[in-house]
């Protein structure tokens, strides 16, 4: 056997040189890694005594050779490339081991000047990596320390051969990484371009889940690579059953309206919607409002808060059925209570970081729709008040139900007070249904709707939806408005002596 290693990244590298010289495979290497592997008291062939060619321009060429090359890509079974190599006296390899400079990391590093990240840039690496993965029918191509063991104990077992399932494994693991590190470079060349022409993102598997939306379809998480943050980011699962797909949607769905909520406040989502939020002076207080906002919608929710949990609170969420609880910390004796809940899934978020504005996708058939996620917390500059007079503490409840019904799927209709949600209508293909089951929900549930406010995702195209609202008891409204009706919708508010305000900015969500 021979194997050829060259790696930036030298975790381990020398177990893994040490385990296959073990075995009686000869090592060749360059620069820096045949310096390791040295001082771990490995005989090494050098790549420019293999060559005859010293390295060259500053490192940026040494292994670009017909030495190196010519014996990863010959194919053994043909017999011209092999009477090739012998009248060339070049050898075969047996075992590629190559690791890419860290051009991804190095993005995030705003001390390095753009000359300095270029020259991050691989280019002899994903070469020798992508001629090992495409010669897998000999060649072994490993990329990621985490399969060195994987690859000692297949050749181990096969006495210095490696098996065919391992080499189209590993080949499959090469091409991604290089396609994935192509378009880390690819995006680092675009940044500023909101949609390019060629949109290539990456992504890494985080956890494998048990199933999909329903039991029927495979499902995982995965997060995208060049984010500064993701999903489960500084997030450690305390206790509970596995997570599934349907509670990472609705979790990504509740920490993305949380994102914008001041003070101490709870979400909590079903099927990915808002079924009850609450902002209060303490994070027990949020929680009950959010509760109570709809307790039967909340059976089976996603809760989260963002502050810590203690016993008192800890105590009030156990005696609920919850599928998944999220918050920053959770003192010892908030775990002791929820552990006697032990099929209960308790997430801590470890570390606070702001999420990233970054693009949303939509898989559709044969493709995928892109757009930039719906990010910015409205503030009360530049809206207009159309009608009536918006007193201090019904802002506050305006500026609170406009927040969360951008995250309400469309048709969406929110009414609240005291930083509460009363009724949501979500979903709806027409206005005033959303408006007509928010109205229901909330009177179902005893909530007075006499004072409260109404946020409504996009203009309302009649006024039969605010009447509805009117009638029930809603005195103030916060829309997008540019319907050409909006004169006979302002009309009706101004009448009933109510308050509209106008944002000029819709919120679809589908």
């Amino acid at each position: 056997m021979r194997a050829l290693i060259s790696v930036y990244d030298k975790t381990d590298v020398v177990a893994f040189g040490r385990g296959l010289a073990e075995l009686g495979c000869e090592l060749v290497s360059s620069g820096g890694t045949a310096s390791a592997l040295e001082e771990g008291g490995l005989d090494v062939t050098r790549v420019e005594d293999l060559t005859g060619f010293p390295e060259m321009l500053g490192g940026r060429v040494k292994t670009l050779h017909p030495r190196v090359h010519a014996g990863i890509l010959a194919r053994r079974e043909q017999e011209e490339d092999l009477a090739a190599l012998a009248e060339q006296g070049i050898e075969l390899f047996d075992i590629v081991c190559v690791n890419l400079y860290p051009f991804e990391l190095a993005v995030d590093r705003p001390e390095l000047a753009e000359d300095e990240l270029i020259e991050l840039i691989d280019i002899g690496g994903p070469a020798m990596l992508r001629a090992a993965a495409k010669s897998f029918a000999s060649v072994v191509a490993v990329c990621r320390p985490q399969d060195y063991d994987l690859v000692l104990s297949d050749v181990r077992a096969r006495q210095g051969a490696s098996s065919d399932e391992l080499r189209r494994r590993l080949a499959a693991v090469a091409f991604a990484r290089t396609a994935a590190y192509d378009s880390a470079i690819a995006r680092w060349f675009q940044r500023g371009e909101t949609l390019p022409e060629t949109f290539v993102p990456a992504f890494d598997r985080v956890l494998e889940l048990a199933y999909g939306e329903n039991p029927h379809q495979s499902a995982a998480y995965y997060s995208e690579r060049g984010t500064r943050t993701h999903l489960l980011s500084f997030v450690e699962q305390l206790q509970g059953k596995a997570l599934s797909f349907n509670n990472l949607n609705d979790l990504s769905a509740a920490r993305l309206l949380m994102a914008e909520l001041d003070g101490p406040a709870c979400v909590i989502t079903k099927h990915a919607n808002p079924c009850g939020v609450g902002v209060a002076e303490t994070v027990e207080d949020a929680y009950a409002k959010a509760r109570a906002a709809d307790p039967v919608s909340a059976f089976g929710g996603v809760v989260v808060l963002n502050g810590a949990v203690g016993e008192t609170l800890a105590t009030a969420l156990a005696e609920q059925f919850v599928e998944v609880l999220f918050a920053p910390a959770f003192d010892t004796r908030a775990r002791d209570v929820l552990a006697r809940k032990d099929s209960l899934r308790v997430l801590e978020h470890t570390e606070q970081r702001a999420l990233d504005a970054e693009r949303d996708y939509r898989r559709v058939i044969g493709g995928v729709l892109v757009q930039q996620r719906d990010v910015g917390v409205i503030s009360r500059d530049g809206l207009e008040v159309v009608c009536g007079s918006v007193a201090e503490d019904r802002w506050t409840d305006m500026l609170f139900a406009w927040r969360v019904v951008k995250h309400v799927t469309s048709n969406a209709i929110v009414l609240a007070r005291g930083g509460q949600t009363l009724g949501i209508g979500a979903g709806q293909m027409s206005r005033v249904d959303a408006v007509r089951i928010a109205i229901a929900k909330a009177q179902e549930l005893g909530h007075a709707l006499e004072g409260a406010v109404l946020a409504s995702d996009a203009f309302f195209p009649f006024a039969d939806g605010p009447q509805l609202a009117l009638d029930a008891g809603i005195t103030a409204f916060i829309q997008p408005g540019g319907s050409k009706r909006d004169p006979e919708v302002v009309e009706a508010v101004s009448s009933a002596g109510a308050a509209m305000v106008l944002t000029g900015q819709r919120h679809f969500r589908h």
